[in-house]
């Protein structure tokens, strides 16, 4: 290659003045519009932070009144709880109280009623005993009257003894209980069934309820009666309680509509099928006073 040969050259050509007078024109111009954007962008910046200031008063103000809102009704919920607390505890002791005074009722009550049927039960021993007692003397003494009569009558018959036996024995019940004939009959039955037990429904002779009792009593004569209280109460003539004779049927309760039923046997007494802690026994009238009495004899 020769040493004069032309070599490509790589800068840029050199532009006219004019041009580059332009450009520098140009670039100048922009610089001052960036710079009064700028300044403006600043001023209205520095107007903004003013009106977020103004309004943060009032938003404080509302988040104060709600949070004080909120406070009130957390208290009020806390005072609700804690009342309600109150009641619940209040009706458990309530109910403690309620279950402890029922339990001393119930044990107040079956107390009494053991003592009330442990009363009973000796006042039917002692009947009894007193019953016995009155039949061994009764028959001690038909013994003796059998006996005298029979030594003071050598030329008396055999029947004519049987005869005044029967007489004295006749003059000893009448004694006790007033009774004579069919009434006599009818105590003498009502008295065997004392001490037997009190069974609903049933009529002898193992067992009675009360007008169970007086029916089965009243068939030793002959004397048909209504099996209930109530039309016993109704089956003869009405009579005072201060004209009772023996075998008068005694009532508890109205005439037509009598729960309990008896019998009058003489000397202020009743016999009557009770209850079924005490069973068949005999009271005076003043134990259990009667409403009324009919008389069917």
């Amino acid at each position: 290659m020769s040493t004069n040969a032309h070599i490509t050259s790589h800068r840029k050509p050199r532009r006219p003045a004019t041009q580059s007078w332009a450009v520098r024109t140009g670039v100048a111009g922009g610089v001052l519009s960036t710079l009064a954007v700028t300044g403006a962008a600043q001023a209205t910046a520095a107007e903004k932070p003013a009106e977020a200031t103004i309004e943060m008063p009032a938003l404080t103000a509302d988040l104060s009144s709600s949070i004080a809102q909120t406070a009130v009704a957390t208290q009020q919920t806390a005072n609700d709880y804690q009342v309600r607390a109150q009641v619940d505890t209040a009706v458990d002791h309530a109910r403690a109280a309620a279950k402890k005074a029922k339990q001393e009722a119930d044990r107040k009550a079956e107390a009494e009623r053991k003592a009330a049927e442990a009363k009973e039960k000796r006042e039917a021993e002692q009947a009894r005993a007193s019953r016995d007692a009155k039949r061994s003397a009764l028959s001690t003494k038909t013994a003796t009257a059998s006996e005298d009569d029979s030594d003071s009558s050598s030329t008396g018959s055999k029947s004519d003894s049987g005869t005044s036996t029967s007489t004295d024995t006749s003059t000893s019940s009448k004694s006790s209980t007033g009774a004579t004939g069919n009434a006599a009959t009818l105590v003498a039955f009502l008295q065997a069934q004392v001490g037997k037990a009190y069974v609903m429904g049933s009529t002898g002779p193992s067992s009675y309820d009360c007008s169970g009792l007086v029916m089965a009593a009243y068939q030793q004569i002959g004397i048909s009666l209504p099996r209930v209280s109530q039309d016993q109460s109704t089956a003869g003539t009405q009579v005072g309680l201060s004209n009772l004779q023996p075998g008068d049927i005694l009532y508890w309760g109205s005439a037509g509509s009598a729960y309990h039923v008896g019998v009058y046997i003489g000397g202020g007494k009743f016999i009557g099928a009770q209850n079924p802690s005490t069973g068949v026994v005999e009271r005076d009238l003043s134990y259990s006073p009667p409403t009324g009495a009919v008389r069917v004899m």
